[in-house]
């Protein structure tokens, strides 16, 4: 699987963005991954290919940030997932 390129903090607005179209698969994979008890580090290396026993602030500000933005759209997010777009 071919993992988009991301960012270290993905967007924290109050509706879904590109960047949040782009990673719904890592989101799932996140919320996979801590649903079945995983350890951090293991899923943030499976999922974004980062050590975190070389960039340790790094790789638990991306799991942590990916994780809570996953949550959101379980949450609200998906709201507008479902909403028409305009042509």
């Amino acid at each position: 699987m071919t993992m988009p390129a991301f960012e270290d903090r993905p967007p924290d607005g109050l509706r879904v963005t590109p960047y949040d179209e782009r990673h719904l698969a890592t989101y799932v994979r996140l919320l996979d991954a801590d649903a079945d008890g995983a350890d951090w580090r293991e899923a943030v290396s499976i999922i974004f290919g980062l050590d975190p026993s070389q960039e340790p602030e790094r790789a638990k500000a991306v799991h942590d940030s990916h994780l809570a933005r996953a949550r959101w759209m379980t949450t609200v997010g998906y709201r507008y997932l479902l909403e028409p777009r305009l042509q």
